[in-house]
């Protein structure tokens, strides 16, 4: 490793260029999670989604694929929202909730709600100075404070997470729930 001398140009370029690659990594992680991967992103489960298997409950089962990515948004926008914002949303009332009786948005509107929730989640680890910023604790919204870096992974497991759920239940609506090998 090259010795810098403090405050050298040398310095301030290594730290231009190296200060924000854990920040630029969860990044790409947030968007493979959520769109950039076809196979197991949050989005690439629903290419082969019927209009019927959107808000339909496989037998036995307890939710839809709607009612799944109404939680899904719902988590983008509270989560975002506590560490970044101004912590002001309340989860059980519009627009965190679907108005009236509804069990989840008209899809066109959920898709729209749940894409705006993933950006400004998104643009707020943008904001992030340097990878410095990750170590720092910030509210969650159950009120608990915990490093950010470990905020943007339970959003990037979260997302993975149900979209194994929404592609289980679209195999069991479909009836082809098996291995294909």
């Amino acid at each position: 490793m090259i010795a810098l001398k403090k405050g050298s140009e040398e310095e301030g370029k290594a730290r231009e260029n190296f200060s924000r690659k854990e920040i630029d990594l969860l990044i790409w992680f947030l968007e493979e999670a959520y769109r950039e991967d076809r196979s197991h992103s949050l989005l690439g489960n629903l290419r082969r989604l019927r209009a019927e298997d959107w808000t339909r409950v496989p037998l036995e089962g307890g939710r839809s694929i709607a009612s799944i990515l109404e939680h899904v948004g719902w988590a983008k926008w509270m989560y975002q929202d506590y560490a970044f914002g101004t912590a002001s949303l309340r989860g059980d009332r519009p627009p965190m909730t679907p108005d009236g009786e509804r069990a989840s948005r008209p899809i066109d509107d959920l898709l729209q709600w749940l894409d705006e929730g993933h950006k400004i989640l998104v643009e707020s680890v943008r904001e992030l100075q340097d990878d410095t910023e990750l170590d720092r604790r910030r509210l969650t919204n159950w009120g608990e404070e915990m490093e950010t870096r470990n905020i943007i992974r339970i959003m990037i497991a979260h997302d993975h997470y149900h979209a194994g759920e929404i592609n289980h239940i679209r195999a069991l609506l479909h009836g082809d729930d098996r291995w294909r090998y």
